[in-house]
């Protein structure tokens, strides 16, 4: 594979800028750090709601391929890709995913994630080999991030992503980057200058976790593993989730402890399952066929029969 040529001057990238405010910095107070700090922050999420729109697009593409059989995998190098190895491990706690369903993978392996790999990152063709382990398909999303838009590991990624079908989706906080021509979509909140030139662990790592959140939280909710704001795709595994699932279910159901627990026992620990044989009043078998119907959607199950989730 050719080597990927993000050649571009890193004096015009936003992410390199000198940042004005912070000139002086080694003359502040610490309590002067923190202020500064916080308020170049702050701009942070005005960046990210500049993206609304590609974030929502991005949502609705990693919905459609997830319910089709695909996967979301993250892709990055450094701290792109330690934030995106962090947003996937925290989704089968959270959302109860099994965990092929959100990969991340970063430049240089796991050990990258403590241990800092830097020159792993100029390697177009370990992206590759690191996409083919994992067998990245025509069903899959993947989501490149690179601050800077011109790391070649995760230009690499995108090329091939493209090449097998997957679709390909960019992130960067620089406008117009390398990442542009390899991309299906874009998502790009340019933050402005770092606090410390050029180090984009600060405002765009900031932006990368907000983004990330939203990419697979938006997805969570709409394959249903929420019930407005509650996490109800659960399934009783230890004493925490059974107290928790209990409590969920005499909550959307007002029934009993004791009779809640009576269902669950019957629903094999199944939170939505539970739910909706005490709304509906049918057996678990017939509730489970509801909920597929409603294509696990908690909300329209116990609005109504499977009909109406057709209609």
């Amino acid at each position: 594979m050719p080597a990927a040529s993000p050649n571009i001057d890193l004096n015009r990238l936003t992410t390199e800028a000198v940042n004005p405010a912070s000139a002086k910095i080694d003359t502040l107070s610490p309590l002067e750090i923190v202020r500064l700090m916080n308020a170049e922050d702050m701009t942070v999420p005005q960046a990210v709601a500049r993206e609304e729109a590609s974030i929502a697009q991005a949502i609705e593409v990693i919905t459609e391929r997830i319910r089709s059989g695909g996967r979301l995998i993250y892709i990055g190098a450094g701290t792109s890709g330690r934030l995106g190895v962090l947003d996937a491990s925290e989704c089968p706690p959270t959302f109860s995913t099994p965990p092929e369903m959100v990969v991340g993978l970063i430049a240089g392996g796991d050990s990258a994630l403590r241990k800092a790999a830097e020159g792993v990152e100029d390697h177009p063709e370990a992206a590759v080999e690191d996409l083919q382990k994992i067998q990245l398909n025509e069903k899959d999303v993947l989501v490149g991030i690179a601050a800077s838009g011109r790391t070649p590991y995760v230009i690499g990624g995108l090329e091939f992503a493209r090449r097998v079908g997957a679709f390909a989706i960019g992130f960067s906080c620089n406008e117009s980057s390398p990442l542009v021509d390899v991309s299906d979509l874009m998502i790009t909140p340019v933050v402005g200058p770092e606090i410390i030139t050029g180090s984009t662990r600060m405002k765009s790592g900031t932006a990368t976790k907000l983004v990330l959140n939203m990419l697979t939280t938006g997805t969570m909710v709409q394959l249903g593993k929420t019930f407005g704001n509650l996490m109800v795709d659960l399934r009783a595994s230890n004493t925490k989730l059974v107290a928790r699932t209990r409590r969920l279910v005499i909550q959307l159901t007002g029934v009993s402890e004791e009779r809640a627990e009576e269902v669950l026992q019957a629903c094999d620990g199944e939170l939505k399952t539970a739910v909706v044989v005490l709304k509906s009043n049918v057996d678990p078998a017939a509730a489970r066929a509801i909920l597929r119907e409603c294509g696990q959607q908690l909300r329209p199950a116990i609005d109504g029969t499977a009909e109406s989730c057709n209609a």
